[in-house]
């Protein structure tokens, strides 16, 4: 089967899913009404200095300060030692999620302290989103990705993609950058540089260290906190980061971001052209390939396996914990039999759901008793095998006395499910909705649906009180927007009685 990249972009919402044989792996979501800033570069102004923590405090002119460790700070590459990056390692996994360390020089005594003071200004990019209630994690050791190389102009290092692994090629890659590369900065060999010519790469050296240059006279006239660079935008970057010579087809339904591509691959990567597909069909496409099934699923607590067994996932800011049980499964032969199957059926079920949902931090998971530690092994070995897939770092311990097995996949974004919903209002939060804005978008895919149909006339939206605000005020533009695309007037009624989920559409 082949692997594809569907995007639905709506200037609401646009969404990458990743499809490999059939299922969806990966998901990638960003709303119009939201901060994209992974990537981004700022001038910003130190608010606060925390010695205790070696961190800072810095506002970047968004709403929530953003902070900055010691180690993450650039300073007089005298006063520092490198440390060797991790090449690739994060390169082609977490768009360009920078793998750059760096450690005190032996002997030295450097304090945050010593290096910022309140009030100043420094130039930092986004390493990592905010999440909950955490600010966003700054670094001043700037990376600028490309499409075949990232540049570091901080770091004196070149590294290649250990995706690379053909030996006389990584030698090649190493001396060509060798030879292109200014004294004193860096760059990583991305994975999609693979047999690409010298020519290709020196020519995306001269665009890259021309916009090295472009944002440092920037800064020379901006005042703190102002932005200095914007990352590309979710579908752009998807092209970047994810459109591989793995990957078969890429599937777009908006046409103007179809153009928008074209003229992006014709720069870095024309020869992919032919492989990108523009979306003209009357029903969604998400709809059109499967995948707002699989989304669903996400955000299910329980999840079936087909076995008759299930998985059950619940999700802290510090920890998730998946449960497994047999449920309705009662085997063929025996108890222990039974177990294993179940257990063995679990296992790629939940390296499937922790891609999808892109669930990070400290995982548990309860797999059902098995008193042989042949088992045991055998359930450890599988669930390493079935995390192989995941191109974000996991770190998986053998299971306990206990039936646990512990692992940590590192946070690169916002789990799926806490980034579509919120905390229930009618139980006190103890359960999980649908947020009202994931709520509207479902309506704005519904009514595209009954559009499809072909009938004409107005639609009837009957809808709780609380997404009828949403609707008429922070949605207004969207449901314009939907007008025009369904080419039918939309009349918006509020019910008292709905639930906040609930809603009706009808043809009048």
């Amino acid at each position: 089967m082949t692997n594809e990249l569907i995007i639905n972009a709506r200037p609401h919402e646009t969404r990458v899913a990743l499809v490999e044989n059939g299922s969806v792996v990966e998901l990638h979501l960003k709303r119009g009404s939201g901060q994209d800033l992974l990537g981004n570069i700022y001038l910003g102004r130190v608010i606060r200095v925390f010695p205790g923590m070696q961190a800072a405090f810095v506002d970047i002119g968004i709403d929530k300060t953003a902070f900055l460790y010691v180690t993450d700070i650039y300073n007089d590459v005298r006063q520092w030692e490198q440390m060797m990056m991790q090449e690739g390692e994060d390169e082609d996994e977490q768009e360009i999620n920078i793998a750059m360390r760096m450690q005190f020089q032996r002997g030295s005594d450097i304090n945050i302290e010593g290096l910022l003071k309140e009030g100043q200004d420094i130039m930092v990019q986004v390493s990592k989103e905010s999440m909950g209630t955490k600010g966003a994690r700054l670094t001043s050791h700037i990376a600028l990705p490309g499409r075949h190389l990232v540049y570091m102009p901080t770091m004196d290092h070149i590294g290649i993609s250990r995706r690379i692994e053909n030996e006389k090629e990584r030698a090649r890659l190493k001396k060509i950058m060798q030879e292109l590369t200014p004294p004193g900065e860096g760059f990583i060999v991305r994975t999609v540089s693979e047999k690409s010519p010298k020519e290709k790469l020196r020519s995306e050296i001269e665009f890259l260290t021309r916009l090295w240059t472009n944002i440092q006279k920037k800064r020379d006239s901006s005042y703190a906190p102002s932005i200095l660079h914007r990352e590309l935008t979710i579908t752009l970057k998807a092209v970047r980061d994810l459109f591989t010579k793995e990957i078969d087809r890429l599937v777009i339904d908006s046409r103007e971001e179809y153009r928008s591509i074209i003229e992006f691959i014709e720069t870095f990567a024309p020869s992919l052209r032919y492989s990108v597909e523009l979306y003209e069909g009357r029903e969604p496409i998400f709809d059109a390939y499967g995948i707002e099934m699989d989304i669903n699923r996400a955000l299910e607590r329980k999840i079936w396996l087909k076995s008759g067994g299930y998985i059950v996932i619940d999700s802290t800011e510090a920890l998730t914990v998946i449960d497994v049980n047999t449920g309705s499964y009662v085997g063929k032969r025996n108890l222990e039999e039974t177990i294993v199957k179940t257990n063995l059926e679990a296992v790629k079920e939940i390296a499937y759901q922790i891609r999808l949902r892109n669930i990070g931090g400290l995982i548990v998971i309860d797999f059902i008793d098995m008193n042989k530690e042949a088992d045991k092994d055998k359930i450890f070995y599988t669930l390493k095998e079935a995390l192989e897939k995941d191109k974000v770092k996991t770190t998986v311990l053998k299971m306990s006395e206990l039936g646990l097995i512990e692992m940590t996949r590192k946070r690169t974004k916002e789990d799926i499910n806490l980034f579509l919903t919120e905390p229930c209002p009618y139980c006190e939060g103890k359960g999980r909705l649908k947020s009202p804005t994931t709520i509207c978008y479902d309506i704005f895919r519904d009514l595209e649906r009954e559009s499809a149909s072909g009938d004409e006339g107005k639609l009837y939206l009957l809808v709780s009180p609380e997404i009828e605000k949403v609707l008429k005020e922070e949605e207004r533009y969207s449901v314009l927007e939907m007008e025009k695309r369904i080419n039918r007037r939309i009349i918006i009624v509020g019910k008292a009685d709905f639930h906040i989920e609930e809603y009706e559409i009808s043809l009048h």
